[in-house]
């Protein structure tokens, strides 16, 4: 949903939603703006990202503030901006159970990389690191070694852009959303019925577009690079920050049609 200014290409018109020190940081057009503040007056809203708890509270998405928000890839589960202490903790005892602890993937990781090719290394939330890297100077084959050392060890690794991710496969967002999921419909927010729309563009996203009802991902990031595909899956016409406004349309144009065929079922 939102870009840096250089990913942004010849988008039109752009609404800052995050600042770091003082200095915008990443954009969505002023139309995206201004139909995901309407989709969250007519729909759930759950945001969902592999950004850290800190990384996230930089964005000042447009319909905010939401009940539910996901960060950490599904490790941490925000309710009303802050971490649900609970759910934190099973994730880490199912990460833990799931292969090699973080620290000695770090240990690993390290040992792999030099400062030649990796600007930071860094650990998010005590649940799994990832690397900023100069993607020019990066070895070859370095990434499918990496993750081929990763999943013998209950992790993956995930490249987007110029961070690797060195993730456990325990820790995903499907897991999160089906459990605020299930919050919801135990709150009566939802009906049983009502269906799950995702988008993503990372590998890290895969395993929740295909858990959905219906997913989208626009013409570029991981998931293009690697040509990946489902059944309930749609692409976007357009690349960068016009995707994002493409795929908040997209989400409006199911929240109608699920809306009518609800009205439908109600009248017959």
């Amino acid at each position: 949903m939102i870009y840096s200014r250089a990913a942004s290409g010849d988008a039109e018109a752009l609404a800052c939603v995050e600042h770091l020190d003082g200095e915008p940081l990443s954009f969505m057009t002023e139309r995206a703006a201004v139909r995901l503040r309407e989709l969250a007056g007519v729909a759930v809203v759950l945001p969902t990202t592999t950004r850290t708890i800190e990384q996230y509270r930089r964005i000042a998405l447009p319909g905010g503030p939401f009940r539910y928000a996901v960060t950490s890839n599904g490790g941490n589960l925000l309710v009303d901006g802050e971490p649900d202490g609970a759910w934190r903790a099973a994730a880490g005892r199912d990460a833990a159970a799931g292969g090699a602890g973080l620290a000695e993937v770090r240990a690993e990781l390290l040992r792999r990389i030099d400062d030649s090719w990796v600007l930071k290394f860094r650990e998010a939330d005590e649940l799994f690191c990832y690397l900023v890297v100069n993607v020019a100077a990066m070895p070859a084959g370095f990434l499918a070694d990496w993750d081929g050392w990763c999943r013998a060890h209950g992790w993956s690794a995930s490249q987007q852009g110029r961070k690797i991710y060195a993730m456990p496969v325990a820790v995903c967002k499907s897991v999160a959303v089906a459990e605020v999921r299930r919050r919801l419909l135990d709150d009566g927010v939802l009906r049983p019925e009502a269906p799950l729309f995702a988008a993503g563009d990372g590998a890290l996203d895969a395993e929740l577009l295909a858990s959905a009802d219906f997913a989208v991902r626009p013409r570029h990031g991981e998931l293009e690079e690697l040509g990946w595909s489902s059944p309930n899956l749609v692409l976007t016409e357009s690349r960068g920050a016009d995707a994002g406004a493409e795929m908040v349309e997209w989400f409006h144009t199911g929240v109608r049609a699920s809306a009518a065929t609800a009205a439908k079922r109600l009248a017959g």
